[in-house]
């Protein structure tokens, strides 16, 4: 049986938390619990004459996410790869997922069980 999970290309990722408001929504969970936090990376600047900025965004996945089991049991996607405005998430068996990863720069693949 294949193990499946959640390839994230922070790239992306505009920091909407479109994901966790899909998250809380489907599962209940009380305000603060999610089971996937945005988290905020910057700002700073860099360069030779700090010209430069850094600024991105990362979702971080909780003990809370068991990859909406009630959707993808029924051959849908988790809630947050469906409302993912930037389309930065992607759900599937983590070989194929894994595949990918050498395909560019900033993902990231995350594995829950």
């Amino acid at each position: 049986m294949a193990e499946y999970g959640l390839l994230v290309d922070y790239e992306w990722c505009t920091g909407c938390h479109s994901c966790e408001m899909a998250c809380a929504v489907e599962h209940g969970f009380p305000q603060g619990q999610c089971g996937v936090v945005v988290c905020e990376v910057g700002p700073w600047s860099y360069g030779p004459e700090n010209d430069r900025w850094q600024v991105g965004y990362q979702p971080a996945f909780t003990d809370q996410c068991d990859l909406c089991a009630a959707r993808t049991v029924k051959g849908g996607t988790p809630t947050c790869v469906k409302h993912c405005q930037a389309k930065c998430l992607e759900y599937g068996p983590l070989d194929e997922l894994a595949g990918k990863l050498g395909a560019k720069a900033k993902q990231a693949l995350v594995a829950l069980r």
